[in-house]
């Protein structure tokens, strides 16, 4: 007899109902430190429960799938796919829910990839973290440098460019006259707006709480841009010693440099069997237009919602891909500018293009252009 499980998962409890083919069901209610997740594993073998399906509650889930995997098979559902039952009012019937839309096949679990793509997922997500960080910290230092009437930044390409940079260590060491802190500007930046306008713009009164915070971001800056490198190069250990023929078969795609490819590594792992198809992987990512049309009409082709971090790191790839000399992206970027899409939506379909391809190259185990690399490593 089919044995099934829901879980319910909470922040501070797990509702529990198994349920038997012939329709009878047994509910519980545990809690989620390690000892009662020990006794919800010991339960369900006690009762030869086959299949588990639980809900991806914020990261509430992991802990119950790091202990349940061993033993069951188990399925991690996405709540916004599972039907609202009319009627509901109690965290057991969410969980008899969920059992009986497992037991009756119609729910489909989502990817959860194996201990090491997940270490390496988190190393690449950290790292997305700390660019927002930094970013962050950057906007604060000069918020403070433009309360000082110090407005470098409206002539310089960005803020965290060597010069600005240059600027801002100065000024926490003490420097303030505007004469010695132009000198540290690049002459093109002086030549196109003239060196009288920028050494005004440095021009300005900073106190010693000013400098005082200004290094605080600094040393956060610093702080934040060594983690990163030192996730960046864990990261490439991890990808060397289990990944190194995928690392190199997505460096042959223009555009994918090998921290780009142990991104996308990290996000979308190597086996490419939990994607049946190419479109799969597209819409998982969230680079597949909407199919929004009524009697006739369509009315919106938007991308749909999926993988955030992924979709980052192939829009910025299909970026560079677009602007590498002679390649197909190139031309199939300015072939879609030419038919009148945006830039945005241009770079949106090399994205998916370039996903598609990389769903068949991991598929086959087979390079995109073998030569590509050793052509532009030559060159």
């Amino acid at each position: 007899m089919r044995r099934v499980c829901g879980l319910d998962v909470h922040k501070d409890s797990i509702y529990m109902c198994i349920l038997y083919e012939n329709g009878s069901k047994i509910e519980s209610v545990f809690g989620v430190l390690t000892p009662e997740l020990d006794k919800l594993r010991d339960l369900l073998v006690s009762h030869h429960v086959c299949e588990v399906a639980l809900e991806s509650t914020s990261i509430y889930w992991i802990p119950i799938w790091n202990i349940l995997s061993v033993d069951f098979s188990l399925k991690l559902v996405n709540p916004y796919f599972i039907k609202q039952l009319p009627g509901r009012k109690s965290d057991v019937k969410d969980a008899e829910w969920i059992a009986t839309v497992l037991q009756k096949g119609l729910i489909r679990g989502s990817y959860v990839p194996d201990r090491m793509i997940q270490c390496l997922r988190q190393y690449e997500r950290r790292n997305h973290e700390l660019s927002k960080n930094i970013v962050h910290a950057e906007q604060r230092m000069d918020m403070i440098l433009q309360r000082c009437n110090i407005r470098i930044s409206n002539y310089v390409s960005c803020i965290s460019c060597k010069g600005y940079q240059k600027v801002v260590n100065a000024i926490i060491s003490g420097e303030s006259n505007p004469k010695v802190l132009v000198t540290l500007i690049h002459k093109r930046t002086l030549n196109k707006h003239g060196r009288q306008v920028v050494e005004d713009s440095l021009n300005g009164f900073v106190s010693d709480t000013d400098r005082d915070i200004l290094r605080q971001y600094r040393d956060e800056r610093m702080q934040m841009e060594q983690h990163k490198s030192e996730n960046k190069a864990k990261m490439q250990a991890i990808c060397e010693a289990h990944y190194c023929e995928e690392l190199e078969l997505l460096q042959t795609l223009p555009g994918i440099k090998e921290e780009s490819a142990a991104n996308i590594i990290a996000e979308i792992g190597v086996d490419m069997k939990m994607f049946l198809t190419a479109s799969a992987i597209v819409g998982w990512a969230g680079l597949k237009p909407r199919n929004d049309q009524s009697a006739g009409k369509i009315k919106s082709r938007k991308i749909t919602h999926g993988n955030k971090y992924l979709r980052k790191i192939l829009v910025e790839a299909a970026w560079s891909a677009a602007r590498t000399k002679d390649s197909r992206f190139m031309k199939m970027y300015q072939r879609l500018l030419a038919r009148g899409k945006s830039k945005q939506k241009a770079l949106i379909a090399v994205a998916r293009k370039l996903l598609v391809l990389i769903w068949n190259m991991l598929s086959k185990k087979e390079a995109f252009n073998p030569e590509y690399k050793r052509r532009i490593q030559a060159a």
